[in-house]
């Protein structure tokens, strides 16, 4: 997907905060030079600067939650808004061709904006939400995941010392651990419980997940932390994540997808011709050096 695609997919997952009042919901606050200015023309200028949160809230409930103090604020920002568009205008720059060119792509992406969100909001339903996860069960698996414990130490000579002793025969590698781990798990006799293996830094979790069930690793692991003897006791998967949990990504998949095919569907719909001159094929002679001077 192209940068432009992916920023109007993201755009489409943000409700605007100031949508059209009916006029007894949206009395009229202020006037500049006579132009009200009406609760619904604050509120676009909340959703300019309001935190993301707070853009989100419907507009009536908005109006409601905003302290006194920031309404004041927002009101004087959006009256010298209205005093800088007056006097543009005054000025003439309403018909400057360039504003206008400026204006006229900024009502343009609006409508891109609308047209997509229009089409793909119908698309991205709760149904079409469960339908995707229900689609792809039966390939979701849990992430692998091992249960590990182990002995920190202080230096490559201590851990050695602790990985000979744990080797030796009988040796109960969790009553090695709350003697010699400086771990604060070494009460529970260095015991990690089931981890993933992002959840770990790389070092140690290389040498954890590379073990199987009952194996100490054959030699010290050394990570930011310290030095590591590592015994694996168990390894699983966990259970693949919840519709609940995997919304947020169906939801994001599913809207990018759609606006790529809305993209395709309203593109093949009209009659494209395309004017720009083909770029010339490449010469011989490009990059070729000048001949040398006779003498």
């Amino acid at each position: 997907m192209s940068p432009r695609l992916a920023l109007l997919a993201a755009c489409l997952a943000v409700p605007l905060a100031a949508q059209a009042q009916a006029p007894e919901e949206d009395p009229i606050l202020a006037r500049v030079n006579g132009e009200p200015i009406r609760q619904s023309d604050m509120l676009a200028t909340a959703s300019e600067v309001l935190p993301q949160d707070m853009r989100n809230l419907p507009p009536a409930m908005l109006a409601q939650v905003l302290p006194p103090d920031i309404r004041r604020q927002l009101l004087d920002r959006t009256i010298t808004e209205r005093a800088l568009v007056i006097a543009a205008r005054a000025a003439g720059l309403d018909k400057d061709e360039e504003v206008r060119r400026r204006i006229r792509r900024a009502e343009e992406q609006e409508l891109q904006q609308a047209i997509l969100s229009r089409e793909v909001t119908a698309a991205v339903t709760e149904e079409a939400l469960r339908a995707r996860y229900d689609r792809d069960a039966a390939s979701r698996q849990g992430e692998e995941e091992v249960h590990a414990r182990h002995i920190l130490l202080a230096s490559e000579a201590d851990a050695r010392a602790a990985l000979a002793e744990v080797n030796r025969p009988g040796a109960d590698f969790a009553e090695v651990a709350r003697r010699r781990s400086r771990d604060p798990g070494a009460r529970d006799g260095g015991d990690l419980g089931f981890f993933k293996k992002a959840d770990m830094v790389p070092e140690f979790a290389d040498a954890a997940f590379a073990l199987q069930p009952g194996q100490i690793t054959s030699a010290p692991v050394r990570s930011p932390f310290g030095w590591h003897v590592i015994k694996v006791e168990g390894r699983r998967r966990a259970a693949p994540p919840s519709f609940e949990d995997s919304r947020a990504e169906l939801r994001q998949a599913l809207m990018q997808e759609q606006v790529q095919a809305v993209v395709a569907r309203l593109r093949g719909a009209v009659q494209i011709e395309r004017v720009e001159p083909a770029a010339p094929a490449p010469s011989l002679l490009d990059g070729a050096a000048p001949p040398p001077a006779r003498r």
